[in-house]
């Protein structure tokens, strides 16, 4: 039996493990989902931002590390990408499938944990994508090492990765605002941080129905994803602000590196 709640015990704030995402992705919640992540405003706010990256870079075979509920699997799809979607929630997969086959699509999907993405997933991709803020579930810095070093291994020799996170830097120094333009874009739904620190940010979800959900995810700062890139093999690093080449610090919900596993002469972005 599917647990219908939950689980975070007396203490939500000492919750800081990389495993305990599956107990917060319950069925409930991401029937939900598609309400908090509504895929027409957020076609509308990533316009091709992914889908040029790719083409610009010759890319042909994606693998989405973080196919959540299949928004972008099935935005590659038809666009013509060859697509393997995985992910660490059963639930998700099911939900993704199911919305791809809506679209008329037929969704490749495996559950992995990325820790060990290799040993589920045996092919070479030209990219690999982790969307939707998804890396900050990894709570340890093994953990974030060993998944990135699994994404480069998954990689051909000149292929790309693209990571996206929250705007953490601000949420710490300067506190919480979001203008739910690109990611977080269902009008009934409230997205706020209960708690954050150095080590934890959990945020609410409230929805229409008064049901609210949690999420625990670790506030990864923009330089420090940058720099563990580097230190795992990644060369060139681009940092987007939500989707710009040129931003000021504080003003992006969402950063988007965009890695290449190659070394290619030009300035480092």
């Amino acid at each position: 039996m599917k647990s219908t709640k939950q689980k975070y015990g007396e203490d939500p704030t000492a919750i800081r493990e990389s495993d305990h995402y599956q107990e917060e992705y319950i069925r409930q919640f991401v029937e939900k989902w598609d309400d908090l992540i509504n895929w027409n405003k957020r076609a509308e706010g990533e316009g091709n931002f992914f889908m040029d990256v790719l083409k610009e870079n010759g890319v042909k075979k994606v693998l989405d590390v973080a196919t959540g509920t299949g928004y972008h699997s099935v935005r590659l799809l038809e666009a013509g990408f060859d697509v393997v979607s995985a992910d660490g929630s059963p639930e998700m997969l099911y939900r993704a499938f199911e919305n791809a086959k809506s679209q008329g699509q037929i969704l490749r999907t495996v559950q992995v944990d990325w820790r060990w993405l290799n040993k589920d997933i045996h092919e070479k991709f030209d990219a690999v994508i982790c969307l939707g803020n998804s890396f900050t579930h990894l709570f340890s810095e093994n953990d974030r090492r060993k998944a990135l070093a699994e994404f480069y291994s998954a990689l051909h020799h000149d292929g790309l990765l693209i990571l996206d996170q929250r705007n953490y830097d601000t949420i710490l120094d300067s506190g919480y605002s979001s203008k739910h333009k690109f990611y977080y874009c269902g009008e009934d739904v409230e997205v706020q941080p209960e708690h954050v620190d150095e080590g934890l940010a959990r945020f609410q979800y409230r929805f229409q129905d008064d049901s609210t959900y949690h999420l625990n995810m670790y506030p990864l700062r923009r330089d420090y994803s940058r720099r563990l890139m580097k230190e795992v093999g990644f060369q060139n690093i681009f940092t987007y602000g939500d989707f710009q080449e040129t931003f000021r610090t504080e003003e992006p919900d969402f950063f988007i590196h965009v890695a290449e596993k190659e070394y290619q002469q030009q300035n480092d972005g």
